[in-house]
């Protein structure tokens, strides 16, 4: 019987709490961990669901030569059959090649389907190895270990695998749960501070769909997130984990309620898409939640004042508001309309009524679309956004 995520909290060696967030989907349930210093203790964590003793590690050249390496060897250390694959960092390898070319490795290591994979990386390595054990020999069990904050408090949970296409994101993919996420919070320290703001794009989506007080907690505290605070990391990482283990064992694949997570998605995986996935997907996302939110004024359904609250919300926290000049509304018009969350022929838009209400509707003309899209162009760029002072009014 499927039920509501809960939560546990127990003090660690490392003076901070860790956190259990349960995701209840039957058969497919499992728990999502959250701490710093997880890793270190992954083979005691991993060994329940590596009955044969085989894993492999499926990660990026970015972590390969670090984390990859290391927890290879604790691993071994500790008596599982661990190996380690690694393909290109970047949006540019999330397709079908890299998929490929990862399987034919596994092949070359004997893996069966007694293997399990584990992802360690963020959010690009968790879909790839998402999907590649989706389909690995009609598939084998996957544990996520993001290191990302963004993958952290969205895309390692919640089951969606997928590649990208030329013609869009994720439009070949799979709903595919791991057996456990381990959120080692530890690992943000190694983030540059447009990761940082990456993830925190994804935490102001949790707070306009689902959580006020997650809202006014960033605006309080914009500094300390940017400067991973551990305590408040270590709650923002819980919060948007349970909000969004909430919402996927409420509507696993996507027939309803869970659409409310494209909060500022529609639109961002356009111009995402638009700039040759140049532009960082969280920066992307944060352009998208302000044309969401100009429909949604446009709309009635809020007023200019939370608009502007979300604004300085979003520059606070380094984050653009402004698509740059050089894109082409028609383009980012035509690129939505491709998107997967388009269903006969009509685009399903997540507007909102403010922080915590998110309202979902496909009665968005082309003209409303265009407009917000082009209310929301330049002369703001990436560079002047991020440098744009924090605000603290409300």
């Amino acid at each position: 019987m499927m039920g509501e995520p809960d939560e546990t909290g127990a003090r660690s060696d490392f003076n901070f709490i860790r956190y259990k967030v349960n995701v209840p989907l039957g058969e497919r349930a499992y728990k999502i961990l959250i701490g710093p210093g997880l890793l270190s203790d992954a083979a005691g964590l991993l060994k329940p669901y590596v009955q044969s003793g085989r894993c492999i590690i499926v990660t990026d050249t970015n972590i390969e030569g670090y984390l990859g390496r290391d927890l290879t060897h604790l691993l071994r250390q500790a008596g599982l059959d661990a190996e380690l694959i690694s393909f290109e960092a970047g949006e540019a390898s999330k397709r079908m090649d890299t998929v490929v070319e990862l399987a034919r490795k596994m092949v070359a290591l004997k893996a069966d389907r007694d293997t399990v994979l584990i992802a360690l990386g963020g959010g690009v390595v968790g879909d790839v190895a998402g999907f590649l054990a989706s389909i690995y020999m009609r598939g084998i069990a996957f544990v996520q270990a993001p290191t990302t904050l963004l993958a952290q408090v969205d895309s390692s949970v919640g089951g969606k695998t997928g590649v990208d296409l030329p013609e869009g994101k994720n439009l070949l993919g799979t709903f595919y749960q791991p057996r456990l996420v381990i959120a080692d919070i530890a690992t943000l320290a190694t983030l540059n501070q447009q990761e940082i703001r990456n993830g925190l794009a994804e935490v102001v989506k949790y707070a306009m769909i689902k959580d006020p007080a997650l809202f006014d907690l960033l605006e309080a505290r914009p500094s300390d997130a940017l400067n991973l605070e551990p305590e408040l990391i270590s709650h923002i990482v819980r919060t948007s984990c349970r909000i969004k283990a909430k919402v996927v064992c409420a509507d696993e694949r996507e027939g309803g309620l869970r659409r409310i997570l494209n909060f500022g998605h529609t639109a961002g995986h356009a111009i995402e898409a638009a700039s040759k996935y140049e532009m960082p997907h969280g920066e992307a996302v944060a352009i998208g939640m302000i044309v969401a939110m100009r429909l949604s004024v446009a709309k009635g359904l809020t007023n200019d004042a939370v608009l502007k609250r979300l604004e300085r919300l979003l520059r606070s926290l380094g984050l653009p508001t402004r698509i740059p000049s050089q894109f082409q509304i028609d383009e980012i018009i035509t690129l939505t309309a491709s998107d997967k969350k388009s269903r006969g022929g009509r685009i399903h838009f997540v507007l909102s009524g403010g922080p915590g209400r998110a309202v979902i509707t496909d009665d968005v003309s082309r003209e409303e679309f265009f407009n917000a899209i082009e209310a929301s162009k330049g002369p703001e760029t990436l560079k002047e956004a991020a440098s744009l002072p924090p605000s603290s009014s409300r």
